[in-house]
């Protein structure tokens, strides 16, 4: 298998590092074919980016920009959380406000009606998902956040595509583990594209009640497991000690280890996250 290529880029909140990460792995080549393209933040709460709980909207504006460049028709994605409306959540973190500025839609995928079943074969715990139908048939981009997790470690790219469910009771995912959930979700809808929102993180006990950490970092990679465990080894965790990085690198959905890293290195930037 060829070494997947992984971009970290160091910089100060802005445009320009993301333009950067972009620009290493060649993301038009990820994107090609598509006509629609869905970037799926993380809002499990309404709390704002500098929390180092949800997503940047400047990461998402500098996506929204570099896909204008492309014939492709654009949507910012999240479902209800089981604490947390998706729409208060796009209105309280100012993403709501940017995507106006440039005529794109905050889509809650709690209220799409056109759904479809997806079967997932040799699933770990699930035998499928209902999802609608517009995930299946857009290229996915995961715009995630760099944290801590309390039942998984991290929460970068992958978990990240948990939120693709549009059940907003998401609890009974958690009963049956929610690592080889994570898993199952990633193992038919795989993000085309990886980009991890690291200007500040969340290190402790995250997803939500960490404590923000200011660490200027871009990720960005087609493969999502390389790219989260690029990531993870910046937080100064392994990611064969990662159930779902684990998982997917042995069911074939990316390298965990076979990776190039371009950009800056992982010993420059790397800082050990606390995870309690």
């Amino acid at each position: 298998m060829e070494p997947s290529k992984v971009g970290i880029i160091e910089g100060e909140r802005g445009f320009e590092p993301i333009f950067r990460a972009l620009d290493l792995i060649d993301y038009k080549s990820a994107l090609a074919g598509f006509s629609r393209v869905l970037i799926k933040v993380n809002f499990i709460t309404t709390m704002t980016w500098d929390t180092g709980a949800t997503t940047d909207p400047v990461v998402v504006e500098a996506l929204i920009q570099r896909l204008k460049e492309l014939p492709v028709e654009i949507f910012v994605v999240e479902s209800d959380a089981t604490m947390t409306d998706a729409d208060k959540a796009f209105e309280a973190t100012g993403m709501a406000e940017m995507c106006d500025r440039y005529g794109v839609k905050c889509l809650n995928l709690r209220h799409i009606e056109d759904k479809v079943k997806i079967k997932i074969v040799g699933g770990e715990v699930l035998k499928d998902i209902t999802v609608p139908q517009l995930v299946t048939q857009s290229a996915l981009i995961s715009a995630a956040k760099m944290k801590t997790h309390s039942s998984t470690k991290v929460t970068l790219g992958m978990k990240n595509m948990f939120g693709l469910l549009p059940d907003k009771f998401k609890f009974k995912y958690h009963a049956i583990g929610i690592s080889k959930v994570i898993v199952d979700i990633n193992s038919v809808l795989k993000p085309h594209l990886t980009v991890i929102d690291g200007f500040t993180a969340m290190e402790g006990k995250g997803p939500i009640d960490g404590v923000p950490v200011k660490m200027n970092l871009i990720f960005a990679g087609s493969d999502p497991v390389a790219t989260d465990a690029t990531c993870s080894r910046v937080m100064g965790i392994d990611p064969h000690e990662i159930s779902h990085i684990k998982s997917a690198a042995k069911k074939g959905l990316g390298n965990i280890d076979n990776i190039e890293v371009v950009g800056e290195q992982i010993e420059t930037v790397k800082r050990i996250f606390k995870r309690k």
